[in-house]
């Protein structure tokens, strides 16, 4: 018996953003690695590339993630 089962059906409420078909699915109607979410609206996941975008920028600004100072930086 396994430990874990697969959903295969997605709960009501539940919105994701599909990479692979790059579309919002309500439930999880692909798999993991292919989809953003869970959000708690449609238009949420509408964003959700757009919400990528925004995390990443702040991430890559963050001077906390950064092991060298700008311009000292080697991609050797």
């Amino acid at each position: 018996m396994p430990l874990f089962k697969k959903r295969t059906v997605g709960k009501p409420g539940e919105w994701y953003y599909c990479l692979e078909h790059r579309k919002v699915e309500e439930g999880p109607d692909c798999p993991g690695k292919d989809r953003f979410g869970p959000y708690a609206s449609r238009t949420e996941a509408e964003h959700a590339m757009e919400t990528a975008r925004e995390r990443n920028l702040q991430w890559e600004n963050d001077p906390k993630w950064h092991d060298a100072p700008t311009g000292e930086r080697s991609d050797d």
